[in-house]
């Protein structure tokens, strides 16, 4: 497809609890749009109330896609996104529509903006990623870290140490091909992106803000049941089956009460805690990116109203 056929799409990101969702409907609404997903957690089915998905009411009749599109008892990457990604935008542009993406995996944007190619396709190794779940077990999750730093300085860099299935995915990369997954994220990234893509970028100039909005957004969680999704869910097996999803916010912080381990106070901090460090580490990925054109959520009394001026303007550079 060359630069002048490219489908157009919009995408609304930015941390957690900042007001994504909201504006995408409202830009939807007003220039034709329907919401793709860009979250990691929401493709899962059963994982509603601590991934923020939209009910049907608060969808207000605008199609969403990619949601609910995998079980959670088996890893979605980020390849499986872009995979089933890409079809949806053809189809939403094919009948004259715009495709929103809305989320805050930077990552899942960035690949299927940027990514040349899909990586690399190992064969899965069920034994290898036990074994270095059962080293982030036993020696905890900085010393996962660290091994993957000996082998890929540059991927480390930029994947948390408690992100310990993409640390393990990259260590399987390295190990299945001999190449860091930095060179090949490098050698596959392409010069221009794929979308003619304009991307509105949500943040706060007083950080005190979002957090309260987050240790809000917590509470009303609490109140809609998440306690009881995540019994229901760890019931299941879910989390035994899927790392990703046992290290996913909202779930893992309640698993030490469910166990017995810490009292209910206690993991409710902790929720909190790691949410507010979620947003910052969200809102470092996206303020690298020179694509992103922001607007500030305290100080913008019509974010709709200037989303759509911001949209006007010529695009930043890629």
């Amino acid at each position: 497809m060359s630069d002048t056929q490219k489908y157009p799409l919009l995408a609304v990101v930015g941390p957690t609890a900042s007001g994504k969702s909201e504006l995408a409907l409202e830009l939807a609404g007003a220039l034709g749009g329907e919401i793709v997903s860009c979250d990691s957690m929401q493709v899962y089915r059963g994982m509603d109330i601590g991934t923020a998905k939209p009910t049907q009411a608060e969808r207000r009749g605008i199609p969403h896609h990619l949601i609910d599109i995998a079980e959670p008892d088996a890893p979605f990457t980020c390849s499986d996104y872009v995979r089933a990604c890409r079809p949806v935008i053809a189809d939403i542009c094919a009948r004259g529509r715009l495709p929103v993406l809305c989320g805050g995996t930077g990552l899942y944007l960035e690949r299927l903006l940027y990514g040349g190619a899909e990586e690399p396709e190992t064969a899965p190794d069920p034994a290898l990623r036990r074994r270095w779940l059962d080293y982030a077990a036993a020696h905890g999750a900085h010393a996962l870290h660290r091994r993957l730093a000996e082998v890929d300085p540059a991927g480390a860099a930029a994947i948390h140490e408690n992100n310990i299935p993409r640390v393990i995915r990259a260590l399987e990369i390295y190990g299945s091909t001999g190449v860091p997954k930095s060179e090949w994220d490098r050698r596959t990234r392409l010069p221009e992106p794929r979308y003619r893509a304009q991307v509105i970028g949500l943040r706060f100039a007083d950080r005190a803000a979002l957090y309260a909005r987050i240790d809000a957004r917590v509470r009303r969680m609490l109140e809609q049941g998440l306690l009881d999704e995540v019994r229901r869910l760890l019931s299941r097996g879910v989390f035994a089956a899927n790392a990703t999803a046992a290290q996913a916010i909202g779930y893992k912080e309640l698993l030490g009460y469910l166990r017995g381990e810490e009292s209910y106070d206690a993991a409710v901090e902790r929720l909190c805690r790691a949410t507010r460090r979620y947003a910052k580490r969200q809102m470092t990925w996206f303020a690298a990116r020179s694509y992103v054109r922001w607007l500030t959520v305290d100080q913008t009394p019509d974010l709709l109203g200037a989303a759509l001026a911001r949209l006007s303007q010529p695009p930043p550079p890629g």
